[in-house]
């Protein structure tokens, strides 16, 4: 184990003695769930840092919504024990991804049947929305695209001008339809799509911004969209949104078996890059999705999905440098509103979700990083109140995050 590892495994100690007094203390009612209003987003790149809401220490739960594992998914007791875990990691977000089913990539409609009846996930997903509240977390709803054939959403195409039609107001209803459930169960930011390539990064991204003035009067929260990490500075539909959402699975390095040093410095122009891209637009950033899987070389490239690999090495070092290395950045970064860990799931018990070197980093040594990372101080917590560094540490190293305390800070 590495000298950064075994210095974050020291470090976590501290980390779960505090989220563990945050999950056990007397829950919130959903009523009480803090809103947070686009209005009140101050203008610039750093304007998350200056809103003094928080960085954003996200965790995303999936859902389990198969038919054959009933009494496992989002508003379920299992869903509840999954936000208590996040929570305990020291998390202040969670992002919860509702499916819409396409057939093909030739992109000619949306169904809002997955796995379970319409009703039945709205239902579920309005109870995690609710649960979510009632532990003093905050809410990011991401409706996301199911394609049965296999292919990558970011490639749907539907030909001529009049299927581009008539998918733009397929995805409309779609989209509105969860606006609508954002809006009832109150979340604080709703994701308008999920790595879209094909729509908005082209001409045909002005047909898409109708829409998201529709959303807008549904919808009374804050705006992202989830651009992939190797389109987002060809995305042209932030200006109409609050906040640039990546999803952030990023290659840390360009061979294999590289050492954290090498990774650090890939992390450090990740960051450079996320933060060129915010001053642009003018607008924060927020890490839609990270993560890492637990294999050797995850870094190498990070975007190879769990079920589809073969003969698997699985290494949780790796993975919990990985992290180690993009998150570190970050942390003094002030365009960066924060991020989402790619992910947990609505039965945190649940192993049937995602072979054993999946992206999850529970019980593992990137769980440590995490708990670390999310404990610690961040450019984007905005300026410091009386009392506020008790419970709170900055990391003044970048890389060793937050097992320094700052001789001011003591």
């Amino acid at each position: 184990m590495s000298r950064e590892v075994r210095a974050l495994a020291r470090a976590a100690g501290a980390a779960l003695a505090m989220a563990a007094a945050a999950v056990c203390g007397p829950a919130r009612p959903a009523s009480a769930a803090p809103k947070i209003a686009p209005e009140h987003l101050p203008h610039g790149a750093a304007g998350w840092a200056a809103s003094g809401w928080g960085g954003v220490r996200g965790v995303t739960i999936g859902p389990i919504e198969n038919q054959r594992h009933p009494g496992r998914g989002y508003g379920t007791a299992a869903s509840g024990r999954a936000m208590d875990e996040a929570a305990a990691m020291g998390a202040t977000w969670i992002s919860l991804t509702p499916f819409g089913r396409v057939w093909d990539g030739k992109g000619t409609g949306v169904d809002l049947v997955f796995e379970a009846p319409f009703e039945e996930n709205r239902r579920n997903v309005l109870a995690a929305i609710a649960q979510a509240h009632a532990r003093g977390l905050k809410v990011l709803l991401v409706p996301h695209l199911w394609v049965e054939s296999g292919e990558w959403r970011a490639l749907i195409d539907p030909g001529d001008d009049a299927g581009w039609a008539r998918w733009a107001e397929s995805y409309r209803r779609f989209l509105l339809t969860w606006a609508d459930v954002a809006r009832e169960g109150g979340a604080e930011m709703l994701s308008v799509g999920v790595e879209l390539r094909s729509w908005v990064t082209t001409p045909r991204a002005a047909s898409f911004l109708p829409i998201i003035e529709a959303v807008r009067r549904v919808y009374p929260g804050l705006l992202t969209y989830s651009a992939n990490w190797d389109d987002v500075e060809h995305t042209l539909i932030f200006d109409a949104l609050d906040l640039i959402g990546i999803n952030a699975f990023y290659p840390l390095a360009e061979r294999e078996g590289a050492s954290f040093e090498e990774l650090l410095r890939g992390g450090r122009k990740v960051a450079a890059g996320v933060d060129a891209v915010a001053r642009a637009w003018g607008k924060p950033v927020v890490l839609t999705e990270i993560g890492y899987t637990t294999r050797r070389d995850p870094a190498v490239r990070p975007w190879e999905w769990p079920d589809r690999m073969k003969d698997v090495v699985v290494d949780e070092r790796s993975q919990a440098e990985a992290y180690a290395a993009v998150i570190a950045p970050f942390l003094d970064a002030r365009t960066c509103a924060g991020f989402f860990v790619w992910r947990l799931y609505a039965d945190p018990d649940d192993v049937s979700q995602e072979a054993e070197w999946g992206f999850s980093p529970r019980g593992k040594l990137a769980e440590l990083v995490l708990r670390d990372a999310f404990t610690a101080r961040w450019a984007a917590d905005g300026p410091r109140l009386p009392g506020e560094v008790l419970g709170k540490h900055r990391a003044r190293t970048p890389g060793v995050l937050g097992w320094e305390l700052d001789p001011d800070e003591l």
